[in-house]
């Protein structure tokens, strides 16, 4: 399966074709920052890759926190830039390939809501393998996993974007040699476009 090229992206910026993007910030990350699981105490430095309009890179800065937001298309990358200028803001936002970005040094947590769903599954693995080597050891990965219900056959279910997250698949992704998951049940997160996330906090090991 071919990866999807910044001007697959860039396309859907220009042409407002982003059904994704809520308008705000995901209520979800508003709900960690306000119970504190996004804390100062465990690190300032947070990643959003595939951070699109920058509406979580604004809330995270706003919290206090010193953060990147990684982008592959440069449509998303000038707006969330405007954004963040429009809003007195700091925070870094480049234009940059997920699968080949390189830290300076480890992040201390990684917000990942829409970039692995918006890759082509054979990507994943080297997808995961990146955010284990950007998040430093007891880092946290704050992931949503997008659940993507479609009638028909299998092929049908990955033909995305965005691309179904299967539960099952994403324990296999982040196994329990490099992750610690949490217990129970995770929190289901509806979406505008009829879709839903599983949110869920992921301990680096």
């Amino acid at each position: 399966m071919t990866q999807l090229s910044p001007n697959f992206w860039q396309e859907k910026f220009e042409t407002q074709q982003t059904g994704w993007d809520r308008g705000q910030a995901s209520p979800q990350l508003m709900r960690w920052l306000a119970d504190d699981v996004f804390n100062p105490r465990n690190g300032q430095r947070i990643a959003v890759p595939g951070c699109g309009k920058g509406w979580e890179v604004a809330a995270l800065s706003e919290a206090g926190f010193e953060v990147t937001g990684l982008d592959y298309t440069p449509a998303a990358v000038a707006e969330a830039q405007k954004r963040l200028r429009e809003a007195g803001l700091q925070a870094q936002v480049i234009q940059a390939d997920v699968l080949t970005y390189e830290p300076a040094q480890p992040f201390d947590a990684v917000y990942e809501q829409t970039c692995l769903c918006a890759l082509t599954p054979d990507a994943w693995i080297a997808y995961s393998q990146q955010l284990a080597r950007w998040i430093r050891s007891g880092g946290r990965l704050y992931v949503m996993f997008m659940q993507v219900s479609r009638p028909g056959s299998q092929q049908e279910l990955v033909e995305g974007p965005p691309f179904h997250c299967d539960i099952n698949a994403m324990h296999a992704l982040f196994d329990q040699r490099q992750w610690r998951w949490p217990k129970g049940p995770l929190t289901q997160v509806p979406h505008k476009n009829g879709l839903f996330e599983l949110a869920c906090v992921l301990e680096r090991i």
